[in-house]
């Protein structure tokens, strides 16, 4: 009896890698990671600004001009202070609390020091509870807006002025709303800045 023919075929040898497709690996590889840490710084100053528009998150909005009315209606402010660890600073508010009537403009202050022995800048982070009240309470003007920077032993008294908007009493969720408690944290910068700060004293409106 006749031998039968194979119908097997041999399977093709796998191609071996070159340098090339390594190549196009690694790059692929670190193009996705720089993408991604991209996004991620991005992803920050993005979200801050958005949380400054619509107040989400109990973040505060920021106003260019303050209301044309006045309401009889009054909430107590509360002013709250934090420093994160690392920051060698005392920060507090020059007063406790206030009342003030919605859509009245008015103007409280936080007083900090340096406490070190070296230069530092610092940022402070902000928002008011309850959440809900982020997207009415505005600001003109905040030492929160910029970096601030205190050489050893500088204090200062920071201003912001603020406002409740009066479109506050137009919503139903806020009716029971007595209190809003303002609330900030300042954060150690990453890099060291230069000595040449202005004297000490109230920071310029």
């Amino acid at each position: 009896m006749a031998n039968e023919p194979d119908i097997h075929t041999a399977e093709p040898a796998p191609r071996a890698s070159t340098p090339r497709s390594h190549r196009i690996v690694a790059l692929s590889c670190v193009a996705f990671v720089a993408t991604m840490v991209g996004a991620s710084y991005a992803a920050v100053p993005l979200y801050e600004m958005f949380c400054r528009v619509t107040g989400f998150g109990g973040a505060t909005v920021v106003a260019a001009a303050a209301p044309a009315e006045t309401l009889e209606r009054t909430v107590e402010v509360r002013f709250d202070a934090n420093v994160a660890p690392g920051l060698n600073w005392s920060f507090a508010p020059e007063m406790r609390s206030m009342q003030v009537r919605v859509g009245e403009t008015k103007l409280a202050y936080y007083r900090v020091k340096n406490r070190g022995t070296t230069p530092v800048t610092a940022a402070a982070t902000y928002n008011v509870t309850p959440a809900q009240s982020g997207p009415y309470f505005a600001k003109m003007q905040c030492f929160c807006f910029t970096d601030q920077t205190l050489q050893p032993g500088e204090s200062l008294d920071m201003p912001v002025i603020f406002f409740v908007d009066p479109s506050l009493a137009e919503d139903p969720e806020m009716k029971a709303l007595k209190t809003i408690t303002l609330s900030y944290t300042f954060f150690p910068k990453a890099a060291p800045v230069a000595a040449g700060k202005p004297e000490p004293g109230k920071t310029p409106l």
